[in-house]
């Protein structure tokens, strides 16, 4: 369980689309909770070459989003972008919500 939802990875894929950037690929993929809460994982797929197998082999990297973050994280990605294309300027307010993350521990995420 996730934020009190019920789901798991290997669940159907609803909708899916790949987008191929590169070296890499995003997959973003529309599936559903048994209780039938729609959310989206988003998928970074790297091709690297293992020199010692000599053989190819794919890093992944995903997360999940669930339908009441949407708003929020389309915000954020949205100030992002126009930040890098000079479009927005931040105000202080968001500097300052940085300092809130410095006590999150990434490796936790991941138990």
């Amino acid at each position: 369980m996730k934020n009190g939802k019920d789901f798991s990875d290997s669940r159907e894929e609803l909708y899916s689309k790949a987008v191929k950037a590169g070296k890499r690929t995003y997959f973003f993929d529309v599936k559903a909770t048994k209780s039938d809460d729609k959310y989206i994982t988003i998928t970074e797929s790297k091709r690297r070459f293992d020199n010692d197998n000599g053989k190819y082999s794919y890093d992944k990297h995903k997360i999940f989003l669930f339908k009441e973050d949407f708003e929020k994280f389309l915000e954020g990605f949205h100030d992002a972008v126009g930040f890098i294309n000079g479009d927005y300027v931040p105000d202080s307010e968001s500097y300052s919500n940085l300092d809130a993350l410095d006590d999150i521990n990434f490796d936790d995420l991941e138990k």
